[in-house]
């Protein structure tokens, strides 16, 4: 038969096992020094009322009479800084006060717009950069998020990050272009560009499908009607996209 650890009064306890209960607290607990369950309540029971200790501090305590309180401090030690002749610096530690709490939410939606505008730089420089590559219209989204994580705006460039390093391009020296990452990004993630090349042919060195760029058509050096008519046709977006960047 198990023992019950706790008994309400003595009168519960079974005779045969009135030896292995103390009293504690107006209870009776099962004295299981030993096997560590003793130690372990014995430490419960002094935090649960060394913290009972501490509530019993702020017992009755109100906050808005505590704030009041500490304004009318706050008076009565401007009161003996005038008195004293410290008329400035009561003046300019008002004016501090004022103006932090005016500062503050200036500076959130300072670092927010900031936060913002970044993220905006960014999205337009890789998609302007991928749309060189035959980014697809509906891997927009996708880009913009990868793209999110590994630029950040150095002297208003975007520059590839790995955490607080940077990452350095093909050279292992220079920072990687937004170009070179767009480039590798083809090869890790084809399926956000169109699969076509050049007037619409696959890289013969490829095999047809290694080589997944596509030359602008709308370019003067890249000139092809019949492919600027192809891409409005099948991909009005990315037709624009092509036209806007030529």
């Amino acid at each position: 038969m198990a023992l019950k650890f706790k008994y309400g009064s003595k009168g519960e306890i079974p005779v045969e096992h009135a030896g292995l209960y103390v009293e504690r607290e107006g209870a009776f607990y099962l004295d299981t020094e030993g096997d560590g369950s003793r130690a372990k309540l014995e430490e419960f029971r002094a935090n649960n009322i060394a913290l009972a200790n501490q509530l019993k501090r702020f017992e009755g305590i109100d906050p808005d009479a505590v704030r009041q309180l500490a304004e009318e401090k706050r008076k009565l030690e401007e009161a003996a800084q005038i008195k004293a002749g410290e008329v400035e610096k009561v003046l300019a530690t008002r004016l501090k006060v004022e103006l932090d709490k005016v500062h503050a939410p200036v500076v959130a939606e300072r670092d927010t717009l900031h936060r913002q505008l970044t993220a905006i730089q960014i999205d337009q420089a890789v998609v302007n950069e991928a749309s060189k590559r035959g980014l697809r219209a509906t891997a927009i989204p996708d880009i913009t998020s990868r793209a999110r994580l590994t630029f950040k705006l150095v002297d208003g460039v975007p520059q590839a990050f790995d955490g607080e390093k940077t990452r350095t391009g093909k050279d292992g020296v220079s920072p990687m272009t937004l170009a070179e990452w767009v480039e590798a990004l083809v090869g890790d993630a084809p399926h956000l560009f169109e699969a076509n090349a050049g007037g619409g042919a696959a890289g013969s060195s490829s095999g047809g499908a290694g080589n997944r760029s596509v030359l602008n058509p709308f370019r003067k050096e890249t000139w092809n009607v019949t492919e600027q008519m192809r891409i409005k046709r099948t991909d009005p977006q990315l037709a624009e996209r092509l036209e806007a960047s030529a």
